[in-house]
């Protein structure tokens, strides 16, 4: 190997030695560092490791070196702390919808953002409510095939989960809902326009060479808002719901929806307000889930289709 290639070879593998063998509680002194160069097969001398470091120090990275027994260099810094590293393995692993194989190659690929020694303990386990990793290996390639149509303002076609039929709809916003991701996208020949799909029940997603439409409906669009009125992201007639609660509900029914409604108190144990909702079973699930401390006054529809749901059941587990 000539020696200035072998030189830009050292530097390379020094610092990967520095990234993957270093921490705060494992360092290196410079016997130990031209060993493990000449075991990869690249002769050091001594003295060219204090300037290779300096080096590496000038370009940014954070080397730093403890003197006496016991000591060396170490990777003092990194582009990810652990414990920040840890949340995401810990997001990876919990997502119901990344698949357990592709779960591991990012994980894998997590750890090489660290320490081989800290590496060891982002191997964990965490799942949301038991509840089983999708088999789906194609999200990524829908994720960015959508996030590609977005930012060109192009129409994309896929097929959903259920039906053979080929749709083809105007994406402008990808959502983080209910532990899956959904594609809000325009359809001007329905209505409501807006529809919403789960990204994992997309298959076959194409990005067309043709621009998307909705830009004046979407330039006043509130995701925010749209995401509170669908329960558990279950479509349904909308309506202008009237809820009473009592008192000890408003923190709950604030971090639900939002400070935008204006709660009024009724007495010292109750207070009502009224919100836009997509009436679907999903949301008399969640009225009902708080047994009895809240009631849909308003407007009577929804009072009546509550009643005969609760007729139904009641016939059901008579």
């Amino acid at each position: 190997m000539p020696k200035q290639e072998g030189q830009k070879s050292k530097l390379v593998t020094l610092l990967r030695i520095l990234e993957q063998r270093t921490d705060e509680n494992h360092r290196l002194n410079v016997p130990q560092l031209v060993q493990l160069l000449e075991n990869q097969g690249i002769l050091a001398e001594r003295k060219s490791i204090y300037s290779d470091i300096d080096t590496l120090r000038s370009l940014g990275y954070d080397i730093q070196l403890q003197r006496g027994r016991g000591g060396g260099y170490w990777m003092a810094s990194r582009a990810f702390e652990l414990s920040e590293l840890k949340l995401l393995v810990d997001a990876v692993q919990s997502s119901s919808v990344i698949s357990a194989r592709t779960s591991k190659r990012i994980i894998h690929k997590l750890e090489a953002l660290c320490s081989d020694y800290e590496g060891t303990q982002l191997q964990r386990q965490v799942y949301v409510d038991g509840r089983p990793k999708t088999d789906s290996q194609t999200l990524l390639y829908s994720i960015d095939a959508l996030h590609t149509a977005i930012n060109r303002g192009c129409l994309v076609q896929f097929r959903y989960k259920g039906s053979s039929a080929v749709r083809t709809v105007s994406p402008w916003q990808l959502a983080w809902e209910n532990g899956c991701y959904y594609l809000i996208a325009y359809q001007d020949e329905k209505a409501p326009p807006v529809r919403h799909y789960r990204v994992d029940r997309m298959a076959g997603v194409l990005v067309l060479d043709e621009p998307r439409r909705g830009k004046e409906f979407f330039r006043t669009f509130d995701l925010p808002a749209y995401l509170r009125k669908h329960f558990n992201m279950f479509g349904g007639t909308e309506y202008r719901v009237t809820l009473r609660c009592t008192a000890d509900l408003e923190p709950v029914m604030r971090e639900r929806f939002g400070r935008e409604p204006v709660f009024c108190p009724e007495d010292a144990e109750h207070f009502h307000f009224d919100v836009p909702i997509c009436v679907s079973q999903q949301f008399f699930g969640w009225v009902c889930g708080f047994g009895g401390k809240v009631e849909v006054t308003a407007p009577a529809a929804v009072r009546a289709q509550l009643h005969e749901m609760l007729q139904s059941l009641a016939e059901q587990h008579g």
